[in-house]
Formats: structure tokens, sequence, C-alpha cells
């Protein structure tokens, strides 16, 4: 069942490389009511996380490619991407069209994602790995700084 969040954030300190890390992460809403203060979360972003149920029933697959990477991209060009299936379990449910791993790995090619990765939280699968990933990609890219700026109109 979806539960409608705003802006959640959640901090957990993850070992990669004998190294403990403290990720950040914040749920964004997707909700057109909030297209103008979600943009407010992205900056100084390391990493985003775009995600997508496999569930052919929902919107979010083709929402990836025509809604959520052109914004991540606009707001922050240079910060990486990991595309996220989410709900694998449902694949185990013959009367539920899904999508496959392949479908999956075609969209990361076509909107450029550094990586794909799929998981379950209903069964507690991959989710470790998405995280790890997430700072693996994080140290390899290091984002270059912007100069602050400051425009008024």
């Amino acid at each position: 069942m979806y539960q409608q969040c705003k802006f959640e954030q959640y901090v957990q300190p993850i070992t990669v490389d004998g190294t403990v890390h403290n990720m950040t992460l914040w749920d964004t809403a997707g909700q057109e009511d909030y297209e103008r203060l979600r943009p407010l979360s992205y900056p100084k972003t390391n990493c985003f996380l775009v995600c997508f149920s496999v569930d052919k029933n929902f919107a979010a697959y083709d929402n990836v490619r025509l809604k959520w990477v052109p914004e991540v991209r606009h707001f922050c060009p240079q910060v990486p991407i990991i595309l996220v299936a989410t709900k694998t379990d449902l694949r185990d449910d013959p009367s539920i069209k899904c999508y496959t791993p392949e479908d999956g790995k075609r969209l990361k090619r076509k909107v450029k994602a550094q990586s794909y990765r799929e998981c379950s939280a209903l069964r507690n699968e991959g989710l470790e790995e998405i995280f790890t990933e997430a700072i693996k990609v994080v140290q390899k890219h290091k984002v270059k700084k912007q100069p602050h700026q400051c425009t008024i109109l």
C-alpha cells in the first residue's frame, strides 16, 4: 500500500570497504503539489536513487524517463544517478505483469544512469547493495563543487 510522504529524511551509517559513512537519504514527494518544493532538497546531493516499481500497472517506469531523470539532470547535471527497480517480489505473482531486469537495464542505458539495481523491501533483498553502490559511485564520481551564486530578480 502506498503511503504519501512529503520530505522524509533518514540518516544511516553504512560501512563500505572498512570505512563508516553517514548516508543521508531524502525521500521526496512525487506529487504535483510538491513540484516547486522538491528541488529545494537537491543542493549538495552526491547521488540520486531514481526508483520505479516493477509492477507494469504503475506509470513509474515511464516517469523515470519522462519526469525524474530530466528534473534531476536540470537541477544537478553532474550528479550520478542509480536506477532502482523496487518491489521485485511482485514478479513471483503470475497475475501481476512486471518489468524484467532486462527492461531495467535498457532503461538505465536510455537515461544514462550510472548503474542499475533491484530490491524488495518486503523481503529485505538488495537494499544494502544499493546503499553500498551509492557510496562507491560517489567515491568514484567526486562531483566538482560549483561556486556559490546569488540571483535576485
